[in-house]
């Protein structure tokens, strides 16, 4: 059924809004082009480490020479790439229809601002001799937005990977179920964070791991949930009651071996599922493809 289903209802192709003839065209569909891009994006990806880890400068023109050189050079490709992109559109509006080159449009507009329009401002103005005097405090904040837009650049290395891709779907695909159970979470630190302050009123325990509501939710979380340094607490509370530490055992079996256990399985099935609808989606694109090339050569008529 689903073969029979993509027969007639064509998988989104962003190669289907290109033009049918021209340089454009062929350079964007091209598999070396497509490679190459995502290997530059890959170096970038880890350029941006080295660039925030020994680069100290503020802006790029008084930065070391080799920063800047390796700045102009991903900002030229990536220009160059969206022009080859954009002009191998047969109609320029359908680029809004693909979330990708709207996405890498923002990027690119961000890396340009950043390495040309801003540069070029500090150069012309002379406001890099007075970097970080109260004069020149809002050009700094934006030049420092501008250097931390950088950090998106990473997510188009999410293109070279589609199970890194499949894996965010099933994220996403899970938030509903997520949110419920930390709701749940919540909940069930609220009723023991109540009973446990009521009775560990006037003890020295009391006043320093549950002193109020909230400071015994917080411990409850902390301590019990997320299980850091849970031996000590546990310890401290039975020395002065082990009623307490009855129930702050019965927490810990409730919040962390179930609930946090329980959203992990949670997490496994969605992604499970989401995997196999996309292993099964390619698997039908790939036949419908290979289907469609042998039913273009045999149909010599085109009828």
């Amino acid at each position: 059924e689903k073969f029979r289903q993509a027969l007639h209802k064509p998988a989104y192709n962003v190669a289907n809004f290109y033009k049918d003839e021209g340089i454009w065209q062929r350079l964007a569909r091209s598999p070396r082009f497509e490679n190459l891009a995502l290997l530059v994006i890959t170096a970038n990806a880890l350029w941006i480490a080295v660039d925030t880890e020994f680069n100290d400068a503020e802006v790029l023109i008084k930065a070391h020479v080799v920063f800047q050189i390796a700045e102009q050079f991903f900002c030229t490709f990536f220009v160059v790439e969206w022009l080859v992109r954009f002009m191998a559109f047969r109609l320029k509006l359908d680029v809004l229809k693909d979330r990708w080159f709207v996405f890498d449009s923002i990027l690119m507009l961000t890396m340009v601002l950043e390495t040309w329009v801003m540069s070029f401002y500090i150069y012309m103005t002379g406001v890099s001799a007075s970097l970080g005097s109260g004069n020149s405090s809002s050009a700094l904040r934006l030049v420092r937005i501008l250097r931390l837009s950088r950090v998106a650049r990473v997510a188009k290395v999410l293109r070279a990977l589609p199970d890194l891709m499949i894996l965010l779907k099933g994220l996403l695909a899970a938030v509903r179920s997520v949110f419920f159970t930390f709701c749940l979470l919540v909940l069930v630190i609220y009723i023991f964070a109540i009973a446990i302050k009521q009775l560990s009123d006037d003890t020295y325990m009391g006043s320093k791991y549950f002193s109020g509501v909230p400071g015994s939710m917080y411990t409850l979380f902390v301590r019990g949930a997320l299980l850091d340094n849970v031996a000590m607490l546990v310890e401290e509370v039975f020395n002065e009651s082990p009623i307490v530490a009855g129930l702050l055992m019965m927490f810990i079996l409730a919040a962390s071996v179930t609930i946090m256990n329980m959203l992990v399985g949670v997490l496994c099935q969605v992604v499970t599922t989401v995997a196999a609808v996309e292993k099964e989606e390619m698997t039908v694109g790939i036949f419908e493809s290979k289907l469609r090339a042998v039913a273009e050569r045999l149909d010599q008529n085109h009828d």
